[in-house]
């Protein structure tokens, strides 16, 4: 079974985030950089599934070289090889463009990303690039399983569960579920070592057509200071809960 994992570059959750020159462009100094945590979830399930199934696991990355380091730890998790495609990734339907590109030129039956990237939250990418190629497309996908070319997959609804059959090849687009948090790969020393051999291929992009663009960035409003009011001073959190809060 061939596998690609579609991995984004996105800050760790732990970062202080600015952004510079009037609020217009993200300020990537002092910024630690990971794997999108629901990318991980897919990569460890495609993983598995080559255990299970035997084949290759890729992982994509749409972006410049400082996510090299990223691909580098996939590589190290288990990923047998690594494609960049070289370009500074603009917004969604660029994105999928670029992936579908390569996908047309090569030959995988499942395709794993996860259903949004952490830092845009925009969860476009997966829906887009299944109508680029005219493949069936499961989304909030937490739980997959293959049977000779067939998928069994899950699904979160609203209060419940979803559960699908379709043939391959499919897009998946994952979320903790689709392995738990405890099954996560870690990288150990082996995985880093054999990683430095392992093949990152970077391609030259072959669609560069945007339709969006982002304008300015803003921060949310800080949050006020916590007021602590004596036990039994009723009468004065009434007051500031109706001249301050302005919520009674």
């Amino acid at each position: 079974m061939n596998i690609l994992v579609c991995i984004s570059n996105v800050p760790d959750t732990t970062s202080k985030i600015n952004f510079i020159e009037n609020g217009t462009i993200f300020d990537t100094n002092g910024i630690q950089f990971i794997i999108n945590p629901y990318d991980e979830f897919g990569l460890t399930k495609a993983i598995k599934l080559r255990e299970q199934h035997g084949g290759k696991v890729t992982v994509l990355n749409v972006g410049t070289n400082q996510s090299d380091p990223t691909l580098r730890k996939a590589l190290a998790i288990g990923a047998d090889e690594a494609v960049r495609i070289n370009i500074h990734p603009t917004d969604s339907f660029s994105v999928s463009n670029e992936i579908a590109n390569h996908i047309k030129s090569n030959n995988y039956d499942l395709i794993i990303m996860g259903r949004e990237s952490i830092d845009y939250n925009g969860g476009a990418v997966p829906g887009m690039l299944a109508e680029l190629l005219g493949y069936s497309f499961v989304n909030a996908t937490i739980g997959l399983n293959i049977k000779d070319s067939e998928a069994e997959v899950i699904r979160e609804i609203e209060g419940g569960k979803e559960h699908v059959k379709t043939q391959l090849p499919l897009i998946v687009a994952g979320q903790k579920g689709i392995v738990e948090e405890s099954d996560l790969l870690i990288p150990n020393m082996r995985g880093i070592m054999s990683a430095r051999s392992k093949p990152l291929n970077v391609e030259d992009s072959t669609c560069n057509d945007s339709k969006t663009r982002s304008i300015s960035f803003e921060k949310p409003d800080q949050k006020s200071q916590c007021k602590m009011i004596d036990s039994g001073n009723e009468s004065e959190l009434i007051t500031l809960l109706h001249n301050e809060a302005k919520v009674i």
